[in-house]
C-alpha cells in the first residue's frame, strides 16, 4: 500500500485552497485521501491543539497525513460492523459540549465562531467525532470481555485514603513503544530532546501512540487513588512542569508531565472515586486494545495491497 508514505507535493497544501490542484495522496480500498483532505486535517488538528502552531509546517503535515490515514482506516473497519456512520443527535451534542467546554467556550454558538476562525464547520467536526465514537464502540464490543479490573483492590486502596487528605494531578502523557529494552534510552533521549526544542504537548503529537496525542497528550485531572503504584511512585516527586522518568507498562513506555496538582478534601466519596478509578483503568486498557486492533488492520491492508 505504498506504506502510506507522505507525498512530496505536500507543499501544495499550504497554499490557498482555491489555487490548489486536487491530488490523490492515498487510495485505501477505494477510499480516497486527497491533498485537500490532509489540509483539512491540518486545520482540525491545529484548532484543537494550539501548540502545534509552534511546529515546523512539514512536521504538522506529517502528523496530519498519519491522522487522515488513521481516520480512513477506522472508517473502513467501522462500515464492516455498522450499517452507516451515524450517531444519535443527543450523543453528538453531548460530545460537542465536551469539546467546546474543553476549549473554555460557553456555548455551541461560541464554538461555531471558534471553528470559523480555523475555516472549519460544525458538520466537519461532527463527522470526525462520529467516526471516533463508533470506533471506540467497536473496540468496546470486541474487547469488553477481556478487560480485567479488580474492583475490590481499587476500593480497598481508596478506602485507605478516605480519612486522609489526598491529591489530584493534572497530567499530560507521551506513550511510546520500543522494539527492545536496549532501545529505551535512545528513544527516551530523542523524545526529551524534542520536548526541550518544541515542548511536551507538541512532542506528544509526534511520538505518542495514545489517543490523547491529538490534544497534546492531555489526560486531565486524575485522582491519586486511581493510579497504580508504579505510576504513583514516579510522579509523587514531580514539581509542576516536570516530566517523569520512563515508566514501563504493559501498554508501552509512559512519560508523564505534571501540569498541576491539588489537595482534595478528606471526606472522599468512595463510590464516586471508585467509579473514577474504574473508568480510568477501563479507558487505559481499551486504549491499548485500540492500538493493537488498528495496527492489525493496517498491517492487513498493507499486505493485501
Amino acid at each position: 500500500m505504498k506504506k502510506f508514505l507522505l507525498i512530496s507535493f505536500f507543499c501544495l497544501i499550504l497554499n490557498n485552497v482555491q489555487s490548489i490542484e486536487i491530488k490523490i495522496i492515498h487510495n485505501i480500498q477505494n477510499e480516497i485521501i486527497t491533498n485537500i483532505d490532509i489540509k483539512n486535517e491540518f486545520k482540525y488538528l491545529v484548532a484543537f491543539n494550539k501548540n502545534l502552531k509552534e511546529l515546523d509546517k512539514e512536521i504538522i503535515l506529517n502528523i496530519s497525513n498519519e491522522s487522515a490515514v488513521r481516520e480512513k482506516i477506522k472508517k473502513i473497519e467501522i462500515l464492516k460492523h455498522f450499517k452507516k456512520i451515524e450517531l444519535k443527535d443527543e450523543y453528538v451534542n453531548f460530545l460537542l459540549k465536551n469539546m467546546f467546554e474543553r476549549l473554555n467556550l460557553k456555548s455551541l454558538a461560541e464554538f461555531k465562531l471558534y471553528l470559523k476562525d480555523y475555516d472549519l464547520t460544525l458538520n466537519e467536526v461532527k463527522k470526525k467525532i462520529t467516526i471516533e465514537a463508533l470506533w471506540n464502540e467497536l473496540i468496546l464490543k470486541k474487547y469488553a470481555s477481556q478487560i480485567v479490573i479488580n474492583e475490590n483492590q481499587l476500593k480497598n486502596k481508596i478506602s485507605k485514603n478516605s480519612n486522609i487528605q489526598s491529591k489530584e494531578y493534572k497530567l499530560s502523557e507521551i506513550l511510546f513503544e520500543i522494539d527492545s529494552k536496549k532501545d529505551l534510552q535512545k528513544k527516551y533521549k530523542e523524545i526529551i530532546k524534542s520536548v526541550a526544542e518544541i515542548g511536551f504537548e507538541n512532542s506528544a503529537s509526534i511520538y505518542s501512540i495514545s489517543e490523547s496525542s491529538k490534544i497534546g497528550g492531555d489526560i486531565g485531572w486524575v485522582s491519586e487513588s486511581s493510579l497504580n503504584n508504579k505510576i504513583k511512585e514516579n510522579i509523587d516527586y514531580l514539581e509542576i512542569g516536570e516530566i517523569s522518568k520512563p515508566i514501563i507498562l504493559p501498554t508501552g513506555i509512559l512519560l508523564l508531565k505534571m501540569i498541576d496538582s491539588k489537595n482534595v478534601a478528606s471526606n472522599i466519596d468512595i463510590k464516586i472515586e471508585l467509579e473514577k478509578a474504574i473508568n480510568y483503568e477501563r479507558n487505559r486498557q481499551l486504549n491499548q486494545y485500540s492500538k493493537i486492533y488498528y495496527n492489525k488492520i493496517k498491517k492487513n491492508l498493507e499486505a493485501n495491497e
